[in-house]
């Protein structure tokens, strides 16, 4: 049986030298259109640099330890609590932030809104300095509705127009002027980085991001405890009453018959029965002290530490492009460009032959 033996054309190392030195020869003879991409990436370039109008970077560092509360050291006072429907162990109370959790709260819309609606300074809030340096009131000149609109009023008489404002500049920070990273996994230091066209804008954003953050980090985690030291507060006074007017009981009863008749046992009852009361609230006030002091311990220990290392400090750092730069980075991207496009089309012209 025959078979077709398809012959594939051979490429030598030679033709491959040829063909190189070829597209170089073109590519030289074609210098005048090389030049002329150059010379107009060097004006681009320089245009660019000289319109294009810097950024500012606000870096705030801060170290994070979460806590270990007291663990095992109040194993033994459990039981003492649970008698009155608490619970006080040492557990961290940080679930829900396990892990670089905490890194997305500053990315949420709550924590962001809260931001941009604290104000910069006495005349204008952080949302009326974005809307300034970004024109958007020119662009909202022809929208009655956004035209005149104002944030410093109550966030509970907030239109839409107010909501799809503030959405649409929190999706724009997040995507394009916020990062938040650690640098370091091993470490528990948080990096926050804001770049904006504003300096103090970028300054006062990142400071006041990271403020409100950690405040409501701070105060979930220790959202339980606290609970628990309220009532067991309340509790204590409770107790702390009742012994009160069980002592003025037993005097009032005492008071009442000074000179008992022995042969009258019954007039002992009253002031023996207020006695009782008096122990019985001793004992019970004695176990809740002891526990509220235990619990309050594990209060502190259940609040994170939140350390600021690096806080932004005037001048913040100044991205832009200079003059020469521009002019250099636009005259070699030109070159490049010309130089693509030349071989694109001495391959191509091959390919036709």
């Amino acid at each position: 049986m025959n078979s077709d033996k398809q012959i594939y054309p051979q490429t030598t190392l030679k033709e491959v030298v040829n063909t190189l030195q070829s597209i170089s020869a073109y590519i030289k003879s074609k210098w005048k259109f090389v030049l002329i991409f150059m010379l107009t990436g060097a004006v681009l370039g320089l245009a660019y640099s000289k319109f294009k109008k810097p950024t500012y970077t606000a870096i705030l560092t801060f170290v994070l330890d979460e806590g270990e509360g007291m663990g095992g050291a109040l194993g033994q006072f459990s039981g003492l609590a649970s008698m009155v429907g608490l619970d006080i162990g040492g557990g961290s109370g940080g679930g829900i932030f396990k892990g670089d959790n905490i890194m997305e709260l500053y990315k949420s819309r709550t924590m962001m809104v809260k931001t941009l609606l604290t104000p910069l300074n006495e005349k204008e809030l952080l949302i009326d300095r974005y809307i300034a340096f970004n024109d958007l009131r020119k662009k909202w000149a022809e929208t009655p509705s956004l035209k005149n609109i104002n944030f410093k009023i109550p966030q509970e008489q907030f239109t839409v127009q107010h909501d799809s404002i503030l959405t649409a500049v929190v999706r724009h920070i997040n995507k394009s002027m916020l990062e938040v990273l650690k640098p370091d996994k091993k470490l528990n230091i948080i990096k926050v980085e804001v770049e904006a066209k504003d300096e103090m804008f970028a300054k006062r954003l990142s400071e006041v991001l990271v403020a409100e953050v950690n405040k409501f980090y701070s105060d979930t985690r220790t959202k339980n405890s606290t609970e628990n030291l309220k009532i067991l507060q309340k509790q204590t006074d409770s107790v702390k009453n009742e012994l009160r007017a069980a002592i003025t009981g037993t005097a009032a009863a005492t008071d009442a018959n000074p000179n008992i008749n022995p042969a009258r046992q019954v007039l002992k009852v009253p002031s023996q029965n207020r006695q009782i009361d008096v122990k019985a609230n001793t004992a019970i006030l004695e176990e809740l002290v002891k526990n509220l002091e235990i619990s309050k311990v594990s209060s502190r220990n259940n609040r994170p530490l939140i350390q600021t290392i690096d806080i932004p400090v005037l001048p913040l750092t100044k991205n832009h492009i200079g003059l020469v730069l521009g002019l250099i980075l636009g005259t070699v991207i030109g070159g490049i460009l010309a130089t693509i496009i030349l071989f694109a089309k001495f391959v191509f012209r091959l390919l036709l032959k």
